[in-house]
């Protein structure tokens, strides 16, 4: 049992990388015709250390969608890093005295 559980664990890490790049931005899913928008910001300010990371080692993308809708895909993606990387500090308890 401990075994399969250790099997299910090393499967998910390695596929998660697999499933997560073809979401990432700046891979040609968008165009302008068919941009990014406000959710689209939100998932790509979600992956983005993922797609910090790929493209440190190499990989041919990038953290931010260039054919977005503009102002409502900005507001996504700024929200998402944001509330991502610092937002559980705002709602953290505070240490009594």
């Amino acid at each position: 049992m401990k075994t399969l559980r250790i099997f299910c664990c090393l499967s998910l890490l390695l596929c998660l990388p697999l499933l997560l790049s073809a979401c990432l931005p700046g891979i040609g899913g968008y165009s302008q015709a068919s941009p990014a928008g406000f959710f689209n910001g939100v998932w790509h300010g979600w992956l983005a250390p993922f797609s910090l990371i790929m493209q440190a080692f190499g990989a041919p993308l990038h953290m931010y969608e260039t054919a977005n809708t503009g102002l409502s895909y900005d507001i996504g993606f700024y929200m998402a890093v944001i509330c991502g990387f610092g937002g559980l500090a705002l709602v953290r308890r505070k240490k009594k005295k």
